[in-house]
């Protein structure tokens, strides 16, 4: 029998101690990969399933503790190892609460790296590693999850208490709210996770073709059908399958998912003959599905089915003081992508973001950043966020006015802002000229 060959990323300015640990490695059968910045490291560990982390601390631009904060934030069960020349109390403790392992001082030799690996690919059974691990992840959230918010630990309990079992989870929530980052979390945090997981977008798929592309198809069933093929379900056969916008599926398509949570069999279009999967089935919307229901778009037995556990994730704007933490996820994922090195905000528009109501959610405030970031140099003043924050500036938020008044002094500070250009002004407030040339009068 053939044991696993582990790859190990390693990650050092130093060119040649990369290449010293680079041949150490190889010598005792480890399949490495090497970076000599964050910005490859983290590359790699988003194209490339890593089992253990060795880096460097002291690095220019991004320092190691950037990407241990990183790695421990997206891939959580990810055995760390930290090589340094300027070893510390401080930076050792700081090391172990973010989980890692093992902490080597240069010069080291051959057989302290040896075990310093192979103590960091052995789990650990200290129960206080473990104690520590837990409160980390609770900190942390879920994989890209992350908040300290009452609203968002809600959904971490939740997620907690189903990780482990295969029942039905219907995940409700806005457009941009993180739907899909639920479903992930669920699945890769449970022991499942080694399993496929398998997400569908049912509103990017043409209906016609959502039913095949879901169950599988026969050679000939329709016009193209040249093979059989195998769907979505298949796919994820003892895993996960996370079916978004399910307000999109087509009654054929509901029937059909119906008998694959009532039977756990699927039946390819053109076949008379089922194939047993087992599957736990996500599913999510921002559809209201009893609307659909009352309309008779939707089957009222399905809805059933689905949503055996439902969780309910917050819109931004309830959950505001967890925005200051996904900022610095973002600043550090788009400055190392754009910039080779860490970007930070100034309070100004820091505190512009957090007053802002977001109706796209997490996903209008990931765009804002990383747009902001590539207009900045380093440093996000409030000129480099989109155009539709920069007019909160000095917006009053203290004091009670009527919403006539309110509006009216945002139109004037628009005006103001433009230079009296209405045109511009009329596209800020989403409004057309006739409109805005109305409310003037007024």
């Amino acid at each position: 029998m053939q044991l696993k060959q582990e790859n190990i990323l390693i990650v050092d300015d130093d060119v040649q101690i990369l290449e010293l640990l680079h041949r150490h490695l190889q010598s005792w059968n480890y399949h490495t990969y090497k970076a000599v910045s964050v910005r490859e490291a983290v590359a790699i560990l988003k194209d490339t399933s890593i089992d253990l982390l060795i880096t460097d601390l002291k690095m220019p631009d991004v320092d190691g503790f950037e990407l241990i904060k990183f790695a421990s934030e997206h891939y959580p069960k990810l055995p760390k190892l930290i090589v340094t020349g300027y070893p510390n109390v401080q930076d050792s403790l700081a090391a172990i609460k973010l989980g890692v392992v093992a902490y080597l001082t240069k010069p080291f030799t051959k057989e302290e790296l040896k075990t310093a690996i192979g103590k960091s690919l052995v789990p650990s059974k200290n129960p206080s590693q473990k104690s520590i691990s837990n409160l980390h992840k609770s900190e942390k959230g879920f994989r890209e999850m992350i908040g300290t918010s009452e609203k968002i630990q809600e959904v971490f309990q939740v997620i907690e208490r189903v990780k482990d079992n295969k029942a039905t989870i219907f995940i409700k929530g806005e457009s941009g709210t993180g739907k899909e980052l639920v479903a992930r979390s669920i699945h890769y945090q449970g022991k499942f996770s080694k399993a496929p997981f398998i997400a569908v977008n049912c509103g990017g798929i043409p209906e016609n073709l959502l039913e095949a592309e879901l169950f599988g198809y026969v050679k000939g069933a329709f016009t193209g059908a040249e093979n059989n093929r195998d769907g979505y379900f298949q796919a994820a056969n003892g895993g996960t399958i996370f079916l978004d916008e399910i307000g999109n599926a087509s009654m054929a398509v509901q029937s059909r998912l119906l008998r694959v949570l009532q039977e756990k069999e699927v039946l390819k279009v053109g076949s008379q003959k089922t194939e047993k999967v087992d599957v736990r089935v996500i599913a999510a919307t921002n559809s209201n599905l009893k609307e659909m229901i009352r309309k008779q778009k939707f089957r009222e037995d399905l809805f059933y089915r689905l949503t055996v556990v439902e969780i309910e994730v917050p819109p931004l704007r309830e959950r505001k003081e967890d925005i200051p933490q996904l900022v610095d996820k973002f600043l550090f994922k788009y400055g190392v992508e754009y910039k080779d090195g860490f970007v930070k905000i100034m309070p100004d528009a820091l505190n512009i973001l957090q007053r802002y109501h977001w109706p796209g959610n997490i996903r209008e405030l990931e765009n804002s950043i990383q747009r902001a970031v590539i207009m900045s140099d380093r440093t996000i003043e409030v000129s480099h966020l989109p155009e539709h924050l920069k007019y909160m500036i000095d917006f009053p938020e203290e004091g009670l006015f009527t919403l006539k008044e309110m509006e009216k002094r945002y139109i004037q500070k628009v005006l103001n802002a433009t230079q009296n250009n209405k045109t511009k002004a009329a596209e800020i407030l989403q409004i057309d000229r006739k409109t805005l040339r109305e409310k003037l009068k007024e």
